[in-house]
């Protein structure tokens, strides 16, 4: 599992707390305010203009240098003759995204949830994340996160398992793979108290994560229950990590293993799916290939959702990037409907120099609307992180799927 890392920075500003605490000149001043500040829980929020917020990452320890660095870039200045170091942002009110802790010049992900090394999640914030290794994955661990939550950022109604919802069933099963050359791994989901033959398929790239941080077959289960989504079934398609690249890139291959060899697997061996409806969703490279597969099987996928979709795929060394954008003019229309969503924050350049992945969802979101496809497209608050697309995936749903 790698989580990708999309930022860019925001504006600066000093905190009046910190202010403060730095005119202070009393032996107590930084144990009173670092009490102060911890009972409440980091980073420290506070109020700036009508839509945005001062947001404070704070640490105490030693280091050559620190930064709150991975949906945001903050560098951490020391305060004079003390272990405190702290660094102020001005961001949405709305924002919620993830980062930890780096101290000098670490740039990978804390492997555990403790509070010390190169680098590691923040003590006192209350919404740490674990992204759990694969354990069929030789090449994947746990990866930790904090997340920050900003006071005005969207709830997430549908993520958490409810009371009294039945729980559909998770059959974990492989396919040989022609096309794909070797076994696949993958998880089939069907709905509680519903007859599974015959419903729309839903197919899941990243299933691991799908499954463990997305949470989708929970968003399923209260989507169904409640009525707002009819039944469906799903599977989910993992992609261990040194595979994942090539294998989700929009090349004959993954097409190929979805049409000719996934689905009539699933219709085979589970009697799920339909001959035309099915769904197909991803983050990030799997949401550039879920738009690849449905615009090259309009016959068997009515709506494709793709989550901070990869589109400026190739890098320039191996192409001109933006390819799929280009090819959706070149193929006859079709009636399969989008769902496209984007961070904010995703400014950054992409891999190799490739356009920023704000500006080629937007391309995206334009060429499909050019050539007379249905798009729902937002853009939300946030980076390029699975704390954002675990809310917005139930949005897709009800924008695409709803009775």
């Amino acid at each position: 599992m790698s989580v990708e890392r999309v930022e860019t920075r925001s504006g600066t500003a000093q905190s009046p707390r910190v202010t403060r605490l730095l005119d202070d000149p009393t032996p107590h001043a930084v144990d009173d305010f670092w009490r102060e500040v911890t009972a409440a829980g980091t980073p420290l929020i506070e109020p700036w203009g009508e839509r945005d917020v001062l947001v404070t990452f704070l640490w105490r320890g030693e280091a050559r240098t620190t930064r709150a660095w991975w949906g945001v870039d903050v560098e951490l200045t020391r305060a004079p003759g003390t272990d405190l170091w702290y660094g102020t942002r001005v961001f949405p009110a709305d924002l919620r995204t993830v980062y930890g802790l780096f101290h000098d010049g670490a740039d990978t992900l804390p492997a555990g949830p403790g509070p010390h090394g190169p680098s590691h999640i923040d003590q006192f914030n209350r919404f740490p994340l674990r992204f759990p290794g694969d354990p069929d994955d030789a090449d994947d661990c746990d990866q930790w996160v904090s997340i920050l939550q900003c006071p005005h950022a969207p709830g997430e109604p549908w993520t958490a398992a409810r009371p009294g919802v039945p729980t559909g069933t998770l059959t974990h099963t492989s396919l040989t793979s022609a096309e794909l050359q070797g076994d696949r791994p993958v998880t089939i989901y069907r709905p509680a108290r519903t007859p599974s033959d015959r419903l729309p398929l839903l197919v899941v790239f990243d299933g691991f994560l799908a499954r463990h941080v997305l949470r989708v077959p929970t968003v399923l289960d209260n989507l169904i229950d409640a009525g707002r989504i009819p039944p469906l079934s799903a599977v989910f398609v993992n992609s261990h990590t040194v595979e994942r690249e090539p294998m989700l890139s929009p090349t004959p291959p993954i097409a190929g293993f979805v049409a000719r060899e996934l689905l009539p697997w699933a219709r085979r061996n589970f009697r799920v799916g339909t001959d035309a409806g099915n769904l197909i969703a991803g983050v990030s490279r799997g949401g550039l290939v879920a738009a690849y597969v449905a615009l090259m099987s309009p016959d068997l996928f009515g709506t494709a959702i793709s989550q901070s979709g990869s589109f400026w795929w190739p890098v320039p060394a191996e192409g001109e990037p933006g390819w799929l954008i280009r090819e959706v003019a070149r193929r006859r229309r079709a009636g399969v409907r989008f769902y496209l969503d984007v961070g904010a924050r995703e400014q950054m350049p992409g891999p190799g120099g490739a356009p920023s992945q704000i500006r080629v969802n937007r391309a995206m979101r334009d060429a499909l609307q050019t050539r007379g496809y249905a798009v729902s497209y937002t853009e939300y608050a946030g980076a390029h992180d699975y704390v954002n697309w675990r809310r917005t995936f139930p949005e897709a749903l009800l924008a695409l799927h709803a009775p």
